[in-house]
């Protein structure tokens, strides 16, 4: 008997999005900040400078020749990265360089209040990174507030960051700064990556948006 169906929308399972945040987040700022230090200690900034952007742009090539979605975590890396190397190449600066991820982050936090004013707050922008979102998903209110509240935690995140860059640079030699700070900033991004994922997780399952587990 013939019968005419409606296919379900693609719900992926909450193993494939994680391991999609993890990729994301390995290839846009874990991978550039690790070259970064390791090419710091083994020689100096510019050298430092040069690998880190070279693994940025070779990320971005790579995607292009695969025609894959262009990533917007690794764009925001490749704009800030790009922008600070040439602040500290024209200006002959390193100490300028380091405190340039702190006026970037405040920057991105008042971005990201300013966002809030707009039907489509920065995280609502980003979200296709980790998730097949369409119109009818992103509509939906329970979603629609969890995109607000993440975009200004996030907000928060930058400014708390932006001070202890400040505080940690007015305190310590470069070396130590590299190597305190790296640590203390993928602290600080991991915690809020894990809170971010857990409110996403509590609304995504409220809102039937995850594969239902098989036995």
């Amino acid at each position: 008997m013939n019968s005419t169906t409606v296919d379900a929308p693609h719900r992926p399972q909450l193993r494939t999005i994680l391991t999609h945040l993890g990729m994301s987040l390995l290839t846009a700022t874990i991978i550039p900040s690790l070259l970064f230090t390791i090419s710091l200690l083994a020689g100096n900034i510019w050298s430092a400078l040069i690998v880190a952007l070279l693994w940025c742009y070779g990320s971005m090539a790579w995607r292009m020749s695969r025609r894959k979605r262009a990533s917007g975590l690794l764009l925001l890396t490749v704009i800030g990265l790009t922008a600070k190397t040439a602040f500290a190449l024209a200006s002959g600066s390193t100490w300028f360089y380091f405190l340039q991820p702190a006026i970037a982050d405040s920057i991105i936090a008042a971005v990201f209040i300013a966002s809030l004013t707009t039907a489509r707050p920065i995280v609502a922008r980003v979200a296709h990174d980790f998730y097949p979102m369409d119109a009818d998903v992103a509509q939906r209110p329970k979603v629609q507030r969890l995109f607000w509240r993440l975009t200004l935690f996030w907000a928060f995140v930058c400014l708390s960051k932006a001070v202890i860059t400040v505080w940690l640079l007015h305190s310590m030699s470069t070396v130590s700064f590299v190597a305190i700070k790296g640590a203390l900033m993928t602290g600080i991004l991991l915690a809020a990556t894990a809170i971010t994922v857990a409110a996403a997780v509590r609304v995504a399952r409220s809102e039937g948006l995850l594969h239902a587990a098989t036995a």
